[in-house]
């Protein structure tokens, strides 16, 4: 993951009680990367009177409360952070997780695989190992704390579907672009289904409802649909760290 740090960043008013940081660059890579590594160095060193920040591919929206602080403050306070050097605050950042999520990848649990394939030129298993072999970025939670991914590798962008399913099964692994997310509970999308992870996305019932953050890394681990039922429900967790 390139982890790069934005020394340039452009603040924007966004209505009267929130600012939107992007950072200039020409590069979409450079600059997804960068809003992502300046989120976290944010977080880690919080302003008085933010609320929350929210998430996009490529921006960052910083709440904050109009009777604590102003906009011109939480500009400063994001704009010296990005001058900033960017070891100063190693030690409080978020660690990057990295997680292998077994997907069954097949008619059943995949029904775009085929036409996803056709687009594309190559047969469904070639578009499988294409998504086996990217690695995938987490940029930000969507909806329902959702993990959107950054980093699929194909010939080309996929398109969207042109009607959009209205009952998708939790666990769906979906691509459109160069992105890959994955279905917490049931629900509509128009991204292509192709394929199913067992595991449990997102569980509202435990103190932390999700085990990824944005800047994880993923990647997607063919399995049988029996080796999927082993593990059937079991909450996502990253890989293990060797000790």
């Amino acid at each position: 993951m390139t982890t790069a740090q934005p020394t340039t960043i452009t603040v924007e008013p966004f209505g009267d009680s929130a600012v939107m940081v992007t950072v200039p660059h020409a590069d979409q890579a450079v600059r997804r990367a960068a809003i992502v590594a300046f989120r976290e160095r944010f977080l880690a060193r919080r302003p008085p009177g933010v609320l929350d920040v929210v998430s996009g591919l490529e921006s960052l929206l910083i709440e904050f409360d109009p009777l604590e602080t102003s906009p011109r403050h939480v500009e400063y306070a994001a704009r010296l952070l990005a001058e900033s050097p960017a070891t100063d605050d190693a030690g409080q950042r978020r660690l990057v997780h990295e997680f292998a999520i077994p997907v069954v990848f097949d008619d059943e649990t995949g029904p775009d695989l085929v036409s996803v394939a056709d687009e594309a030129g190559l047969a469904p298993g070639e578009v499988v190992e294409a998504i086996a072999e990217s690695v995938f970025t987490v940029s930000l939670l969507g909806a329902a704390m959702a993990p959107m991914m950054d980093g699929l590798r194909m010939p080309r962008p996929v398109r969207r579907r042109a009607e959009p399913r209205t009952d998708v099964a939790p666990g769906a692994v979906m691509i459109a672009g160069t992105h890959a997310i994955i279905q917490p509970f049931p629900g509509p999308t128009g991204w292509r289904v192709v394929g199913r992870t067992p595991h449990t996305i997102v569980d509202i019932t435990r103190p932390e409802p999700v085990s990824f953050g944005t800047g994880d890394l993923v990647r997607f681990v063919p399995v049988s649909p029996a080796e999927a039922t082993a593990l059937q429900g079991s909450f996502l967790l990253p890989k293990a760290v060797p000790t």
